[in-house]
């Protein structure tokens, strides 16, 4: 059998594929949660200028997009780390294996 026939290594490939997806993901939410804080904060900052209902409802909602962009990165970042460890853990089984 050849190496790229081999199942454990081409689970290897596919969840190394599917970690650099998931941190390429894991960037976007990070930008977008960055920029929704930056936009909260120049909205608080021209806030004692602007006292309209609008403006209160806009930073209401960039706060809430903050907050679910927050828990879509950290459930991202799970994710990341649970595919990392089965990466780690095929890799040991592949070396493991290529000893025998």
């Amino acid at each position: 059998m050849s190496d790229s026939d081999r199942p454990e290594l081409r689970a290897y490939r596919e969840l190394e594929t599917l970690v650099r997806h998931l941190g390429d993901e894991l960037a976007g939410f990070r930008r977008r949660a960055l920029l929704a804080e930056a936009r909260l904060k120049e909205l608080e900052g021209g806030a004692e200028v602007t006292t309209g209902a609008d403006s209160r409802e806009r930073v209401t909602e960039l706060e809430h997009e903050n907050a679910a962009l927050r828990s879509r990165l950290e459930a991202a970042t799970e994710r990341t780390k649970n595919m990392l460890d089965r990466v780690h853990f095929l890799r040991q089984q592949a070396e493991r294996d290529g000893e025998r």
